[in-house]
């Protein structure tokens, strides 16, 4: 039998809330739980204050974002999308 070896994107992420002294005191698990299972919740005063991520996933946020070509290109519906003459930008008709 052939043993299959988890990557991350099969990895079930689980959210977890911290609250902030218990964050502080274990700071290196929750670290290595984010590097693991995602990102985790801060919590001060029964509030969230803040949320913690993973480098990878911090970078995701900091790639420019796609233009709306690519958005729709990407995209897992399929859409149909023609351009009509009569309104086009160039002003002939």
């Amino acid at each position: 039998m052939k043993k299959f070896k988890k990557t991350r994107a099969h990895r079930r992420k689980k959210h977890k809330t911290w609250q902030f002294q218990e964050a502080k005191d274990r700071f290196f698990e929750l670290v290595n739980e984010v590097i693991e299972d995602g990102y985790h919740t801060i919590t001060k005063n029964g509030r969230p204050v803040a949320v913690v991520i993973s480098h990878e996933e911090f970078e995701k946020f900091k790639k420019p974002k796609n233009s709306l070509g690519e958005f729709l290109a990407e995209s897992p519906f399929d859409f149909d999308i023609e351009r009509d003459s009569a309104h086009s930008c160039d002003g002939k008709h």
